[in-house]
């Protein structure tokens, strides 16, 4: 077969054979551990020239003609000669060939490329944002979507994906909340672990040899979601204390998780750009954490430490990075340009440039590519994979999964399918395809997604429940030409059904925004909505909170569905049926007024805190025009029945180390239909030696009860539960008083206990 013909020479053959017991490669420590693997990146290693070297470092994006993928300008002239390491938005079976085939058909030494892409919530199959997936509060289901979406993609011949984002966001005007899991590090964590391993397959390496797993990428290190202001690439002002705290744990559990892969951010820390941080991707990345894979920069990350006011010209540049332990340039062209040079005048030491290739050729190997570089070019799998009926359901499933119903007065919400009624469904979201896939939506194709207004006319079919349209008036403009058409079909309806949002290039990377109330005339036409006197809900497609405040004061109902991806419409028809009773929680606060944020429940406490009993006191810590709370607080949903969390109980009320706690509450179903809660356990250190926050979740357990069920449970509380970076800087728990809470979200406090850990540690 051809695909092995263009294969059979130069590394190739030492790196087959394995057996050539080379020198170690200095300072390197694989990422397997595999001493067979490690021989063979050390013989490749060993044939290849400096030139060659640095040219496993560099990585370029691909465009797409007519006829496929191109690369641009002397790039294709690179590839060519085996100067390239990666290609990404290459993307099909044939195009992935095309440029594999490019790649190893004319360079010495027949080093496979690495083909990365933006896989973020789904490839074809597109699953809600992972904000939005993130409220379902669903481990397994979130690793499920993510290794559909590695089967997907994999099938189209990608190995890498640049995907998790872990970073920690409290600031709804930053356009990448969307691509996280929200503002705690506790759940930010486990989402985190979760989906490094259903990308990979797990987290043991040897998953990665399998066809349908890829490559994930912990994004963005570090803090990126701290930027000031909430503005894209802008600086982060962090205190250690902060950095540790509370932006970096989900980094730490994705790198438990096994992931293979980190991307740089683009913000600084301690006033040096990510990009070129020793500290952080030497000192404590790889050397305090163990981290044995390969780092790439996020796109052009090495130029822009130029206008970062770090160095002087791309050269320097290179070497900082370099020197930091940045492993790839991503599309950058810094390394190909400079990096040579720089060895030679002894800027960068060859032994930096080793360890670094031999991390990026493990992850070949580790993927399989040196045995078969086509492996997983394969048209008929591809053709077999994409959007499969069963990705489908999940995607579907997982939609309704991620719907917050936020308000429901008066019970609007369910729509009754025996009900006969006239609903008016008014707003630029009804119809709407394109948005719902929002953005990093990978190949998802946005005419394929399914509207609401598709969801709502298929579920209710047959039906005595009668839908009327009027679309009101467009996203992003303030005109209200089409009101007159909208009041008059809400006249002629029985309940009236808005749906309105963001355009989906409103969230996502350099889609930040100040002003976060719904854009153009939709606010507007919801007032005059709510003059016909009809009730009125509300369903958003948007990826970030937004302010609400006239909304809730206003509306009937708000259903928060986000955007949900290729199954958008059914999802949304589910929940507003009852077909699926919602049972999403918020992950990140919605604020009152843009003027709180950054805004999060685990705050510190201030030397003037706000009596709850009196909110109004003067010289204290508040607004003089909002509360201080939010809006929805962070763990907040509501559901078509009602739950209550009671009888909470500790089985001992200290212990020292070594020992634990157990804490158990019942939950019970006191509505009339069955439903789903997430029962919350939240704790406060009363104090350390540093500040602690208010409270911060601990531990939490998705529940399905039936109407009228109870159930008991139960959470451990130990040492490592409370341990945190104290004055010394050293992660450990200090002995104390405790306040614990188990209730349905942070503000719920109805359900609290004490305790104490003794003894010194």
């Amino acid at each position: 077969m051809k695909k092995l013909t263009t294969f059979i020479a130069g590394a190739a053959v030492a790196a087959t054979l394995g057996g050539c017991q080379q020198p170690a490669v200095s300072g390197w420590k694989s990422f397997s551990g595999d001493k067979n693997i490690e021989r063979r990146v050390d013989s490749v290693l060993s044939l290849m020239t400096l030139e060659e070297k640095v040219g496993q470092m560099a990585q370029y994006s691909c465009n797409w003609d007519v006829t496929g993928p191109v690369m641009t300008g002397d790039y294709e002239t690179l590839l060519k000669q085996g100067l390239v390491g990666s290609l990404f938005n290459v993307y099909t079976v044939d195009g992935v060939r095309k440029m594999q085939e490019m790649a190893l058909s004319e360079s010495r030494l027949k080093i496979p490329v690495l083909f990365g892409y933006d896989v973020v919530h789904g490839y074809r199959t597109i699953f809600p944002m992972p904000l939005a997936e993130s409220c379902s509060w669903d481990l397994e289901r979130m690793r499920k979507s993510a290794a559909i979406a590695a089967d997907e993609a994999s099938a189209s011949g990608i190995a890498w994906t640049f995907a998790p984002m872990v970073d920690i966001a409290r600031d709804a005007r930053w356009g990448r909340v969307m691509e996280g899991a929200g503002e705690d590090p506790y759940l930010g964590s486990l989402i985190a672990k979760a989906r490094v391993e259903g990308f990979q397959g797990g987290n043991d390496w040897r998953s990665l040899a399998d066809v349908n797993t890829v490559l994930a990428c912990c994004k963005h290190f570090a803090a990126y979601g701290a930027a000031e202001a909430g503005r894209d690439y802008n600086t982060s002002e962090l205190s250690q204390n902060t950095l540790m705290n509370y932006y970096m744990p989900p980094y730490l559990a994705a790198k438990e998780a096994g992931v293979a892969t980190f991307m740089a951010s683009f913000n600084e820390i301690n006033g040096v750009p990510s990009t070129g941080n020793k500290w952080l991707m030497t000192d404590l990345l790889r050397k305090d954490w163990g981290f044995n894979g390969f780092v790439v920069t996020d796109y052009t990350g090495i130029n822009e430490m130029v206008a970062h006011s770090i160095v002087r010209n791309d050269k320097e540049a290179g070497e900082l990075a370099a020197n930091a332990g940045i492993d790839m340039d991503m599309t950058g062209g810094i390394y190909s340009q400079h990096l040579v040079q720089s060895v030679k005048e002894g800027k960068v030491s060859e032994e930096n440039i080793d360890r670094a290739v031999a991390s990026i050729l493990e992850m070949k190997f580790l993927l399989g590519l040196f045995d078969d570089p086509y492996r997983y070019l394969d048209n008929e799998r591809e053709k077999n994979t994409i959007m499969k009926p069963e990705f489908l359901r999940e995607a579907r499933e997982t939609s309704a999964r991620s719907i917050v119903l936020l308000k429901n007065d008066n019970n609007f919400f369910p729509i009754s399918k025996d009900k006969q009624i006239t609903v008016a469904l008014i707003g630029p979201m009804v119809k709407d395809k394109i948005n719902q896939n929002g953005e990093w939506a990978g190949r998802g194709e946005r005419e394929e997604s399914i509207s609401l207004f598709e969801g709502l006319t298929e579920k209710y079919a047959g039906t005595n429940v009668k839908f009327i349209y009027a679309e009101g008036c467009d996203l992003l403009t303030d005109d209200s030409s089409k009101f007159a058409e909208a009041i008059a079909t809400a006249r002629r309806a029985d309940i009236v059904l808005a749906a309105m949002g963001e355009d989906f290039n409103w969230s996502g990377e350099a889609a930040c925004r100040t002003d976060l109330k719904l854009p153009g005339a939709q606010q507007a036409l919801l007032k005059e909505l709510k003059k016909t006197g009809k009730p009125l809900g509300l369903i958003l497609v948007n990826g970030r909170p937004l302010d609400l405040s006239w909304e809730d004061q206003h509306v009937d109902a708000i259903l928060e569905a986000w955007y949900l991806g290729t199954m958008a419409g059914h999802g949304m028809a589910d929940v507003i049926s009852g077909d699926y009773n919602p049972s999403a929680r918020l992950t990140m606060s919605f604020p009152r007024t843009v003027g709180q944020l950054p805004l999060y429940y685990n705050q510190k406490p201030t030397g003037r805190p706000v009596p709850p009993e009196a909110p109004d006191t003067d010289y204290k810590s508040r607004y003089m025009d909002v509360p201080n709370t939010p809006l929805y607080p962070f763990g907040y949903g509501l559901s078509y029945t009602t739950f209550a969390v009671n009888s909470m109980r500790l089985d001992q009320n200290s212990f020292t180390k070594g020992g634990k706690i157990t804490v158990t509450a019942e939950v019970e179903n006191t509505g009339k239909v069955d439903g789903e809660t997430v029962v919350q356990m939240y704790i406060r250190d009363l104090a350390g030696s540093v500040t602690r926050p208010v409270k911060e979740l601990k531990g939490f357990e998705k529940v399905a009860l039936k109407a009228g069920e109870k159930k008991q449970v139960s959470f451990t509380i130990d040492e490592a539960l409370l341990a945190f970076y104290g004055i010394d800087m050293r992660k450990k728990a200090e002995p104390g008083d405790f306040t614990v809470w188990v209730g349905l979200d942070s503000a719920d406090e109805a359900n609290r206990s004490s305790f104490s850990l003794d003894g010194s540690l």
